[in-house]
């Protein structure tokens, strides 16, 4: 789509994502684009305020791009893809911890890049004690972001998968953006079934326009920094429509025994 072609980033243009070093670039474009980082400094405040109190670690999934280590003192950071500025590199279909360990597992823009969010739930059951959580900033479907990452984001999204899994084509290529709407709102039932110790404590939709005027992380700087608390202020006028046009959802869960 020649929209798509010109708004695209040019430090990002044609780069393999599963190249290392286009995590290093993501992570340079959140830092360089002042008002993509407001946003980013938004949602790691949210998941700060929503992390269970306790002495336990924390553990991020996809943290290569991010800095929410500014935010959660002894983060442990991690990617799938090696990372200077991470702790350890791992896969969330298999963490490397003892049962009960952790006191939470949180991510950005992570649950739907996994081919097997079926084991990550296992996994993450086994790693955080009971009274933890996991605390996650997903893609969601509704209306207009359906028309949004359809047409604009290269990701694919495809909210009428009959499946949660999804064959891997890579770490970071392969996706379905629509996958935590499906789990946990279509398919809400069977998750409650499938993991009763996972409670959903909320789902909070957000964000219909912010980060699509920011450019995010692919696409060209489309809104200077100092305009951000209007562009919220926009926003919050349209709070009445968000189940109409949220492209996100802050969505948390608590391990419950």
């Amino acid at each position: 789509m020649w929209l798509r072609k010109w708004l695209a980033h040019p430090l990002t243009r044609d780069m393999d994502l599963e190249d290392p070093r286009t995590t290093r670039l993501r992570r340079r474009i959140i830092l360089e684009k002042p008002f993509l980082r407001e946003i980013y400094r938004d949602w790691y405040t949210s998941i700060k305020r929503a992390l269970p109190v306790g002495p336990e670690p924390v553990l991020e999934l996809g943290s290569g791009a991010g800095f929410l280590s500014d935010f959660v003192p002894d983060l442990i950071t991690s990617d799938v893809l090696h990372c200077d500025e991470i702790c350890a590199v791992l896969d969330g279909q298999c963490l490397p911890f003892p049962a009960a360990r952790l006191r939470a597992v949180v991510m950005t823009d992570v649950l739907h890049h996994l081919p097997n969010a079926r084991q990550f739930f296992y996994e993450s059951a086994r790693c955080v004690r009971p009274g933890g959580g996991i605390i996650m900033i997903e893609p969601w479907v509704t209306p207009w972001s359906r028309l949004i990452h359809t047409r604009l984001h290269h990701e694919p999204f495809r909210p009428d998968a009959a499946q949660w899994e999804f064959p891997s084509s890579g770490a970071l290529s392969g996706a379905n953006g629509a996958l935590p709407w499906i789990i946990f709102e279509r398919d809400r039932t069977r998750f409650e079934q499938e993991f009763p110790y996972w409670h959903i404590e909320s789902i909070e939709l957000m964000m219909p326009l912010l980060y699509l005027v920011s450019g995010g992380v692919s696409m060209r700087n489309l809104m200077p920094g100092c305009l951000y608390r209007p562009w919220q202020g926009v926003e919050k006028a349209l709070s009445p429509w968000i189940n109409k046009l949220a492209m996100f959802a802050l969505i948390r869960l608590e391990r419950t025994f």
